[in-house]
């Protein structure tokens, strides 16, 4: 499958040599407590950007306000020209742009993987059934889930069920994925197969932002990593250089600890 069938039209307001995702000065507290204290950074279109640091240091609170499932406190997030910080927000505008997999699989456990990726084209945009049917199946394809289709949750194995999560979130036509510690969950044997079909949709050139504490992997598939720590960019740069020569004593400390 190619880059434009993944992909929706970005709107009018956006250029692809613009940022496909901004992020600037973004704070977010709960209570009393700040876990974001001014993330800023942008993301290219084609780009692959790996999250990395302790459990903690806001990994997975930042890329949630990316998709608008957490409000910022202060700063702005705009995705292809939508400002997701804006009260007025569209978010179905927003979630036809982003795709999202989380650490849990979140299928529903009565339907099956065809089905479960098919439910949000269907009933959530309108689409033709048969159509979305079709390019369910592609999808199922595409992760290696050929006959797969008509088994249920409970029956795939979890990292079976992981790439049905990617399946379901490819439907919707995103042009940026977020991928939030995605193989956590997962039994070791099981890791690679999900970080294979992740490969293969950056090689494709989709935009891709994730949450991992897969060192090899980020240093493999990442145009840049972002080390955060305490809610701060404690240090950034492509994989080659970052992993080679950490200049701040938190990363090295970090990276000693996980390579």
């Amino acid at each position: 499958m190619t880059r434009a069938t993944l992909a929706a039209t970005p709107p009018p307001s956006w250029t692809p040599d613009q940022p496909i995702v901004r992020l600037a000065d973004v704070h977010k507290s709960f209570g009393s407590f700040e876990v974001l204290k001014g993330i800023s950074f942008n993301v290219r279109k084609g780009e692959v950007v790996c999250i990395i640091g302790p459990s903690g240091s806001g990994k997975s609170t930042l890329i949630r306000c990316v998709n608008a499932l957490v409000p910022v406190s202060a700063g702005s997030i705009q995705v292809e020209g939508i400002d997701v910080t804006d009260p007025r927000l569209d978010k179905l505008a927003l979630r036809r742009k982003v795709g999202m997999v989380f650490q849990q699989y979140n299928l529903f456990p009565h339907k099956t993987a065809l089905q479960n990726v098919m439910m949000a084209p269907i009933h959530v945009l309108g689409q033709d059934r048969r159509e979305v049917e079709a390019r369910a199946r592609i999808l199922l394809a595409k992760v290696r889930l050929a006959g797969k289709e008509d088994a249920y949750p409970g029956e795939l194995s979890g990292g079976q069920q992981q790439r049905v999560a990617i399946a379901r979130s490819l439907a919707m036509r995103p042009d940026v994925m977020l991928f939030d510690e995605v193989t956590a969950a997962l039994d070791p044997e099981t890791v690679k197969e999900v970080l294979v079909t992740i490969r293969e949709l950056a090689e494709e050139g989709m935009t891709c932002m994730l949450v991992t504490h897969e060192m090899n992997f980020a240093r493999d598939v990442a145009d840049h990593i972002y080390f955060t720590d305490r809610g701060v960019i404690v240090e950034h740069g492509p994989p080659a250089t970052f992993f080679a020569s950490a200049q701040d004593e938190r990363t090295r400390r970090f990276l000693s600890q996980v390579l």
